[in-house]
C-alpha cells in the first residue's frame, strides 16, 4: 500500500509539473504560513478559555492545571505541528472536548470537507491529494477512512427518526451491491497477525421513496438484505411503522415486477394497491421480440440492413408502448392499448402477450392527480438516486462490511436531500 510520504511526493511532483505557478506557489507558501500564526494564536487562546470554563463549572479536587503537551493539528490553513494543548492535573479523559476532539489530527471542518468531497465522487486516493493541495499535508487512508466512519452515528440517529407524515405513495426498490462476509476461517499474515478469511458476497439495499400529492418526495427508510423477498420487504416496512408510518395512510406502492413484494404490500399495507413500473414493463419487451413482417424501408424510403430494420422495429413498438401509459386519462391509455394490440398482435404477439400481463397494475397511477402521474408511474426517481450510489459503489468496489456500505448509502442520502431541498435528514 501506498505511504503517506508517498502520495505527498507524487502529488508534488503532478503539481509542480502541471497546474504550479512558481510565483504564485511561492506566495501562496508565504500567505499559509503568516495565516497559520494566526491560527495558532487563536485556536491556543480558545484551548486556554474551554478549559478555564470547564473548570469552572467543575468545582472538584484537583481540577487543577497541569501545563500542556505539544499535538499536530490539521487546519483549513494548513497544519500546525506544534499546537500547545492546555491540560489538566487529573479529568482529562472525562472532560467534554468542544474545539478539537481528543487524539485526532483534523479539525471538524476539515473532516467536513473532506467528508464532502468523497460524497460527490472522490475515491480515497484522490481525496487524500485533494486534501494536500487545499491543506499542505497527506492524511493516511487510515484517517481518511474514518471519516466515513464519522457518519455512522447520524446514520443510525436517521434511522430513530420519527416519520410524523406518512406519504400516501411509496417507491420501493433495491441495489445490489459487494460486501466483504467472514468465510470462518484464519489465516496469517507476514506480520504474523491472524487475520479472519473474507470473502465477496452480493446483498441488496432495499429502499423506501415517500411521495406526497404536492410532489415532494425523499428517502424514508433503507436496508441491507440478502435477497428481495417478502420477508426482507416486510422488515423494512415494519420498521417504517415503527418510526410511525400510519400503514393505512398508504395507497400505491410502486415497484418493478419482483415477485417478493406483493405478499409483503398485501400483509403490511392492506389498503395500498401496486403500481407496475411502466419502464421496466415496456423494457422487458427487448427478450420478446420475433421481428416477423420486418419492414425493411426507413422513415424517408431508405433501405434498412437487417439490424437497422430491427432497431427500428424496437423504437416503434416501445414508443407506441410508452405512449399508453403517458396518456391524461386511464380510459385514452385503455383506448391506445387496443390500438396496440390491434397494430402488432400479428407481428409481435409475444410482446403484446407479456405487456398485458399484469397490465391493470400499470394503471393503477390514474387513481391520482394528473400532475404526479409522471412521478409515480415508474420508479425512475428511485433509479437516478441509484445510479449516484453506484457510481461510489462501483469506485469501492467490495465493502467491507454492511455498515460501511450502509454509511455510504447515508452520505449519499444526506447529499441527495440538501440538494433538492426535500427536507432534514440527519446531519453527518
Amino acid at each position: 500500500m501506498t505511504t503517506t510520504a508517498e502520495v505527498k511526493a507524487q502529488v508534488e511532483r503532478i503539481w509542480q509539473q502541471t497546474c504550479h505557478s512558481e510565483l504564485g506557489g511561492r506566495l501562496a507558501a508565504q500567505l499559509r504560513e503568516h495565516a497559520l500564526r494566526g491560527v495558532k494564536q487563536a485556536l491556543e487562546a480558545a484551548l486556554r478559555e474551554e478549559v478555564a470554563a470547564y473548570r469552572a463549572a467543575q468545582p472538584l479536587p484537583g481540577m487543577r492545571l497541569s501545563g500542556s503537551y505539544t499535538r499536530q493539528v490539521l487546519t483549513t490553513h494548513g497544519l500546525i505541528p506544534d499546537l500547545r494543548q492546555p491540560k489538566l492535573r487529573c479529568g482529562n479523559r472525562e472532560r467534554s472536548w468542544q474545539i478539537l476532539t481528543r487524539y485526532h489530527l483534523a479539525m471538524q471542518a476539515v473532516v467536513d470537507q473532506a467528508l464532502y468531497f468523497y460524497t460527490i465522487g472522490l475515491s480515497l486516493r484522490d481525496l487524500q491529494e485533494h486534501l494536500y493541495i487545499a491543506f499542505g499535508h497527506v492524511l493516511s487512508r487510515e484517517a481518511v477512512n474514518r471519516v466515513t466512519r464519522a457518519a455512522q452515528a447520524p446514520m443510525e440517529a436517521w434511522h430513530q427518526e420519527p416519520i410524523r407524515d406518512s406519504p400516501p405513495v411509496l417507491i420501493v426498490d433495491g441495489v445490489w451491491v459487494q460486501v466483504l462476509v467472514p468465510t470462518g476461517e484464519t489465516w496469517t499474515d507476514k506480520s504474523g497477525h491472524t487475520r479472519q478469511q473474507v470473502r465477496g458476497a452480493e446483498r441488496v439495499v432495499l429502499t423506501v421513496m415517500g411521495l406526497w400529492p404536492n410532489g415532494r418526495r425523499q428517502i424514508v427508510g433503507y436496508q441491507a438484505a440478502p435477497a428481495e423477498d417478502t420477508a426482507s420487504w416486510s422488515q423494512l416496512f415494519a420498521a417504517l411503522t415503527e418510526r410511525g408510518l400510519a400503514p393505512e395512510r398508504v395507497q400505491l406502492v410502486v415497484s418493478d415486477g419482483g415477485t417478493g413484494l406483493p405478499p409483503a404490500i398485501a400483509t403490511c399495507f392492506p389498503n395500498a394497491q401496486q403500481q407496475r413500473c411502466v419502464v421496466h414493463k415496456v423494457r422487458g419487451l427487448e427478450r420478446a421480440f420475433v421481428y416477423k413482417e420486418l419492414e425493411r424501408s426507413g422513415p424517408e424510403g431508405s433501405q434498412l440492413t437487417a439490424e437497422e430494420a430491427r432497431r427500428q422495429r424496437r423504437q416503434q413498438v416501445s414508443d407506441a408502448a410508452h405512449a399508453i401509459f403517458e396518456a391524461p386519462t386511464r380510459a385514452e391509455a385503455l383506448a391506445l392499448w387496443r390500438s396496440f394490440q390491434s397494430e402488432w398482435r400479428s407481428r409481435e404477439p409475444e410482446a403484446v402477450r407479456r405487456l398485458g400481463l399484469d397490465f391493470d397494475t400499470c394503471l393503477n397511477f390514474y387513481a391520482f392527480d394528473r400532475s404526479i402521474h409522471a412521478l409515480i408511474r415508474s420508479t425512475n426517481l428511485l433509479e437516478r438516486f441509484f445510479r449516484e450510489f453506484r457510481t461510489k459503489a462501483d469506485e469501492i468496489g467490495a465493502f467491507p462490511n454492511e455498515t460501511s456500505c450502509l454509511t455510504v448509502f447515508h452520505l449519499i442520502v444526506v447529499r441527495d436531500h440538501a440538494k433538492h431541498d426535500r427536507g432534514p435528514a440527519a446531519k453527518t
